[in-house]
């Protein structure tokens, strides 16, 4: 009798962590299937937005390794070659350890 009971209770047990594992792997599969479905974000051409930023730079390398960083962390490059900082706040607002402009 005691065998019988411990014996159902390990079914239980083990068929009710199957339901869950089962249950997790379609739900996974849901987000797979929204996020393979829903739009894709447009991503900016960080390259040809700093070599236009950068173009009048006396230091074009530097400029657009700085830039490129800022691009890639905010998504946006202020338009022409220098201020319009507006156009894009997360460029305008980093900052270098010594508190200075970090994006050209």
């Amino acid at each position: 009798m005691a065998l019988s009971k411990s014996l159902t209770g390990s079914l239980l047990i083990i068929s009710l962590v199957i339901h869950v594992f089962q249950l997790a792997q379609s739900d996974d599969l849901m987000v797979i299937k929204s996020v393979a479905e829903s739009p894709m974000v447009q991503k900016i051409d960080c390259d040809g937005a700093c070599a236009a930023r950068c173009q009048l730079s006396s230091r074009p390398r530097l400029c657009k390794r700085a830039c490129g960083t800022c691009c890639a962390r905010c998504d946006c490059v202020p338009p022409g070659t220098s201020g319009n900082y507006d156009a894009c706040p997360c460029y305008a607002n980093m900052t270098t350890h010594g508190g200075r402009h970090k994006c050209p």
